[in-house]
């Protein structure tokens, strides 16, 4: 059995396949990538002939949005090849993965070929959504089959985070476990074991749930507007809700995927959820008229032309079947409870109300809640890994058995079976002894157990010593040494303190950088060996707090500004490790903190730029002074011509460039190549807290470092470029106007003669060329157009 993957064969290039081919290389894996040969080729015509399937869809897959390799580079490590010439090849292989059509008879065959030529160490797994694991592994040899399980991706591979692994009653517990280490801590997906069952936890939950939000829907009258408006982030779910999803996935999918469930689940009392008749009648009606969502340009949805000329998103009446312009939505129990935090406590006053809104989420919650129940040990032998699939593979911010402990398990029993949802007789038997709830919890509240319908009991979560959660720590207090009401301060233990952001979306205020200071003051003390900055929440930082920025008046704003550089020096001369732990959206203020570190550890899925210029300013917190550090003086100090180089960071800038990966953000130069990137967003602040512990075994404090001033012909040399883009319409003349500014800063002040300056030089530069900016009507009106309407002015 192998014990590491160093090439991998992904067979079926389509979106699914090319994802994952994507996703292997991102992480260093050699690919191998087949499909069929193109039509009315034969064996021996030329392989970019008969390749032109596969390599087509590779091309694709470069230009795919969102993004599915995390850099260009990366397409260096997928080979292609078609399943008659070189289906050979795949000997070499590690990990082979199939994701071609849901047939099971063309699986099968495949796999008979398969058997043939891989190597006897190889893993091989089908991506299939649902069809039987041990169907496709039938009739094949014993020595090949202990090797066969599922391994199912969800789409985009990259970006959504379950991976499901399904063995089948011969796989090798070897295998498995592989599979199961190689998915976390490789890849770096939310990994969760299931049943051979028909379409595993993920799917088959979003089929059945799915079809009962619909048919409730149809029952009773909702709209779709109403149902989208109730099924959205109003109970931790995404924007697409219901019905809008439905549009995004395409919904000749949805039914194609419940019509095949149903057959396969004849023991399942629920089932006739997926057969219902209004159901039924209007799936058929869209499918005729071929309305399956985004991919035909109409479904649920349709978007159309507002009176003003602008676009609007009609949605279908789903009696008439006409298009219908947007109407307000407005529930009695969502105006009282909408706003209610935490999640737990709104959905269970929701389900409590009696009006439209709190019956359908009654209803909606019932039959999910209560399903879920009996889905346990059936498809999955834990409560844990059903609301791991539902919030890895869909986004949900809670799973089923996560809610009902929020509103209550007894509570709730005997009113969802009064509803004509049964629950499982192993909640009653739970409560009947003793235990009021799915999950156990310490005195703080946080999570130590969950129960076990097999044990009868609590069993304890395994641990992972890699997750660090500073909500958990949070809430047991004792690692909290300082905090104020911008961020905190924690010991994470083995003397590492880390400081976390706790402001809106994390962004920078002057009380956070106050916190900073005494983290950096904290760290001078030999108790403590590192420091780690890193937060929670959907974003890092998106940098300055626009709305405070403008309240706190042109001296205030100033003084922040100058606070954000002072501090990130202070950062840079700190006499033990500083590592900053970013992730998703770091921005602006963000992303200057993160350059000023001594070393960072990012997460594979970092967004990060320097995005001033869209409201009519410049970096001014020692974003210039960094990227300058990083992208030219290198270059400088080699003695080679820094034009080039200086021009690159003067267009990050300009631009606003916001990296689409970690590893795009090493090219812009926001990471160094000694800087770590994790692919397992969970384990971030527990590799960041290691990577600090290995650096101060030899910590050499830094030098201030200076920096290359490129000097007035560059500065000359860069006017010009901005003039031609003036010129031709690129640019407006206001922009001209700031990045000339921002030229003016990057060659030092355009200093008579290029040469070495203290980084407090371009500083200064920096904040003065900023608060001249801030002066001005035409920024102003930038930044309060970016407040009302969450997009750049272009004045």
């Amino acid at each position: 059995m192998t014990d590491q993957i160093k090439k991998a064969a992904v067979i079926g290039s389509g979106t699914m396949g090319g994802g994952i081919a994507a996703l292997l290389a991102g992480v260093g894996v050699d690919v191998l990538l087949l499909d069929i040969p193109a039509r009315d080729t034969k064996p021996g015509d030329p392989a970019a002939k008969r390749n032109a399937i596969v390599n087509g869809n590779v091309k694709t897959l470069q230009s795919m949005r969102p993004a599915q390799l995390f850099s260009a580079d990366d397409l260096g490590r997928i080979t292609t090849g078609n399943t008659e010439d070189d289906l050979g090849k795949v000997a070499d292989a590690d990990w082979v993965v199939e994701v071609i059509v849901e047939r099971l008879d063309v699986k099968q065959s495949l796999m008979a070929r398969l058997a043939e030529v891989v190597k006897p160490t190889a893993i091989v797994s089908s991506n299939t959504s649902g069809l039987p694991i041990s169907d496709i592994a039938a009739g094949l040899p014993e020595s090949f089959t202990k090797r066969f399980l599922g391994t199912h991706f969800f789409n985009p591979p990259r970006y959504l985070n379950l991976l499901e692994v399904i063995p089948h009653a011969g796989t090798d517990p070897d295998a498995v476990a592989f599979m199961l280490d190689f998915g976390k801590n490789v890849l770096g997906k939310g990994v969760v074991l299931c049943k051979d069952t028909p379409n595993f936890i993920g799917n088959r939950f979003m089929s059945m749930s799915g079809m009962q939000a619909m048919n409730y829907a149809l029952d009773h009258d909702y709209t779709v507007e109403e149902v989208d408006a109730l099924t959205g982030p109003l109970i931790g779910r995404p924007k697409t809700a219901t019905f809008n999803l439905n549009d995004l996935v395409g919904f000749d999918i949805a039914v194609h995927v419940a019509r095949n469930l149903y057959p396969a689940i004849a023991d399942d009392p629920a089932r006739e959820v997926l057969n219902h008749p209004a159901s039924a009648a209007l799936s058929d009606e869209l499918l005729k008229r071929n309305w399956l969502g985004r991919k035909t340009g109409q479904g649920f949805y349709h978007m159309r032309k507002s009176a003003d000329g602008g676009k609007e998103l009609w949605a279908l009446n789903l009696k008439t079947f006409e298009y219908e312009p947007p109407q307000p939505v407005s529930f009695e129990s969502v105006e009282k409870h909408g706003r209610v935090k935490p999640l737990g406590e709104r959905i269970k006053r929701l389900i409590a109300e009696p009006d439209r809104g709190g019956q359908y989420l009654f209803h909606l919650h019932g039959f999910y809640l209560a399903y879920a129940s009996q889905k346990v040990p059936e498809i999955t032998e834990t409560i844990v890994n059903i609301d791991n699939a539902q919030k890895w593979g869909f986004a949900h911010e809670m799973g089923p058995f996560e809610i009902w402990d929020a509103i209550g398990v007894a509570a709730y029993v005997e009113k969802f079976e009064a509803a004509g949802y049964p629950v499982a007789q192993w909640v009653k038997d739970m409560l009947a002894s003793g235990v009021s709830t799915f999950y156990q919890r310490d005195a703080h509240g946080v999570v130590i157990g969950y129960y076990s319908p097999q044990a009868g009991a609590y069993v304890s979560v395994d641990h992972d010593p890699m997750e660090i959660s500073l909500s958990d720590l949070r809430a047991r207090g004792d690692a909290v040494l300082e905090q104020n009401d911008h961020g905190i301060i924690y010991d994470i233990g083995d003397g590492v303190l880390l400081f976390q952001f706790r402001t809106k979306q994390n962004t920078i205020t002057g009380g956070l950088l106050d916190l900073g200071f005494q983290a950096l003051t904290l760290l001078e003390q030999p108790a403590w060996k590192a420091l780690v900055i890193a937060n929670e929440g959907e974003r890092f930082s998106i940098g300055a707090n626009l709305a405070d920025a403008m309240g706190a008046g042109i001296e205030g704003i100033e003084a922040v500004t100058k606070k954000l550089q002072d501090f990130g020096m202070a950062m840079r001369a700190a006499p033990k490790p500083v590592v900053v732990a970013p992730y998703n959206m770091t921005l602006g203020g963000g992303l200057e903190i993160t350059m000023s570190a001594h070393a960072v550890v990012a997460h594979a899925e970092l967004y990060a730029g320097l995005v001033e210029f869209g409201v009519g300013i410049i970096p001014a917190g020692g974003g210039c002074k960094e990227l300058l550090r990083r992208v030219v003086s290198p270059v400088a100090d080699r003695g080679a011509n820094v034009l080039e180089p200086l021009q690159s960071v003067f267009t990050t800038i300009a631009t606003a460039k916001v990296s689409e990966s970690a590893k795009q953000a090493r090219e812009l130069g926001f990471l160094r190549k000694t800087d770590k990137i994790v692919m397992n967003k969970a384990h971030l602040i527990g590799e960041a807290k290691q990577y600090a512990l290995g650096m101060a075994k030899t910590f050499q404090p830094k030098d201030v470092g200076m920096i290359w001033a490129a000097g007035r012909d560059a500065y000359a040399a860069l006017n010009l470029g901005i003039a031609g883009f003036v010129e031709s319409g690129v640019a407006t003349e206001y922009d001209g106007f700031i990045a000339c500014k921002l030229a003016y800063v990057l060659t030092g002040g355009a200093i008579s003669q290029p040469g070495w300056v203290h980084p407090q030089v371009i500083l200064d530069l920096e904040r003065k060329a900023m608060m001249e900016l801030i002066m001005e009507q035409k920024t102003q009106e930038r930044v309060m157009y970016m407040l009302a309407n969450n997009k750049p002015l272009r004045n």
